[in-house]
């Protein structure tokens, strides 16, 4: 059933910081793509802000208070802290902010991905454009390698039609193995040994937090393959990338992939150049 709340603008996002291995992400420094030095929660905030989003909720473990609210910078005044007393899971820690959303539509991002655009808008302002346009929760996802299956949840579904970059979702699971991949989770269209992962942003409607409070979701993955069957549910790839910052050397690539679409380009490149003949001299 379509929700005709959708249409209208998303004003709150959520995202989700509590996690054992996550706390300590958004507090890294990076130099944007303007070329100024920020923290990864300051670019998390900023993308979001760029989608038209007004308030933020970030799902925090106790005692990250102070430090978060020093790396949000200047956007600090738009944010709202929740707290995670427990370490209950990824969509436990989405429903906490279910008060905070109210029953409108919101913008979720998890807090380690950073988004690199390659078109003139954000990833945040593509995927919410999308969602409007098509009045139904959209998450954005990624064309990957069946190598890193493991550390993303994928979907299955099939094109709509007459677009090359929005697909029909029929279900979604969790850091599949490329064999249950193979069986379940086929896109047509997309290149032999690749999937369309989670890109770790969503528009979602407050129908997910019913899914998750009915219980027995012990992921996010779980909750939007429920969602698929109660409501019309879409995927959209956006022009960009997502980098996590959580994998071994996500933070370098992340850095890279801002510096290589940034004010600097041509800067970083030739450090890149004499950084190689450098090491080829000294081999």
């Amino acid at each position: 059933m379509v929700d005709p709340g959708v249409s209208a603008p998303i004003q709150k996002a959520v995202l989700t910081l509590a996690g054992p291995d996550q706390r300590a992400l958004p507090l890294h420094s990076f130099v944007d793509r303007d070329g100024q030095p920020k923290s990864a929660l300051q670019i998390l905030l900023e993308e979001a802000q760029s989608a038209g989003v007004e308030r933020m909720g970030l799902v925090i473990h106790p005692g990250d208070e102070e430090a978060l609210e020093r790396a949000a910078g200047e956007l600090s005044a738009r944010i709202q802290l929740i707290h995670q007393e427990e370490p209950r899971g990824y969509a436990q820690a989405l429903l906490l902010a279910r008060r905070f959303v109210g029953d409108a539509p919101f913008l979720h991002l998890v807090g380690d991905h950073l988004y690199v655009s390659r078109a003139d808008r954000s990833c945040a302002s593509q995927l919410v454009e999308v969602a409007r346009s098509e009045e139904c929760a959209v998450s954005a996802v990624q064309a990957t390698r069946e190598g890193r299956l493991c550390n993303y949840g994928a979907m299955g579904g099939k094109p709509v039609p007459r677009r090359e970059d929005l697909f029909q979702v029929d279900q979604i699971l969790e850091k599949p193995t490329p064999t249950l991949a193979e069986q379940h989770l086929s896109v047509p269209g997309l290149r032999a040994g690749h999937y369309l992962c989670l890109f770790g942003m969503h528009v979602l409607t407050p129908a997910v937090f019913e899914i998750i409070a009915a219980g027995d979701c012990p992921d996010l993955s779980t909750a939007l393959s429920r969602l698929a069957r109660r409501e019309r549910y879409l995927a959209f790839e956006p022009r960009g990338r997502r980098y996590d910052i959580g994998l071994k050397y996500g933070l370098l690539q992340a850095q890279l992939a801002l510096a290589l679409e940034g004010a600097d380009r041509e800067e970083v490149l030739r450090g890149l150049v004499e950084l190689f003949a450098d090491r080829e001299q000294g081999g």
